[in-house]
């Protein structure tokens, strides 16, 4: 079994994709680093909160919060349509990302690459727009 985890950040409205690059672990500390580097690295518009499933590895939420300013919620227990996007973009990593690769070998420029395909990608979901247009405008109308 692979200790190796991509984590995703999914913006809701426009279901842009940003993944953090987790090579070794995903304990909770390694997460919470991944996902403030990251955060810190999207516009301000798009740091206002952050919904996770009920993990152990999002137990540093507290710690996250403080260093992003964001709120964190958590679906419920079993629940993982409350969170539909972040589903079903990992659904769609799956296309780059088999389920067993070792995602160690891959370094934090190919999953921008990957993040960067995804984003230019059209989606039914957005009027076949891709998640970088409809990024674009709500940056454009924030």
């Amino acid at each position: 079994m692979s200790r190796s985890a991509i984590g995703t950040l999914v913006e809701r409205s426009s279901r842009f994709v940003s993944l953090v690059h987790l090579p070794h672990d995903h304990t909770a500390e390694t997460v919470r680093d991944g996902l403030v580097k990251t955060v810190s690295q999207l516009p301000i518009a798009l740091r206002r909160s952050l919904t996770w499933d009920q993990g152990s590895e999002m137990s540093e939420h507290v710690a996250f919060r403080v260093a992003t300013e964001m709120d964190v919620y958590f679906c419920d227990p079993a629940s993982p349509w409350q969170r539909g996007s972040n589903e079903n973009t990992n659904g769609l990593l799956r296309q780059y990302f088999p389920k067993g690769t070792d995602l160690s070998r891959h370094a934090p420029e190919e999953l921008q690459r990957v993040a960067t395909e995804l984003n230019s990608r059209p989606r039914k979901s957005l009027d076949w727009d891709t998640p970088a247009e409809r990024l674009h405008a709500l940056l454009e109308a924030s």
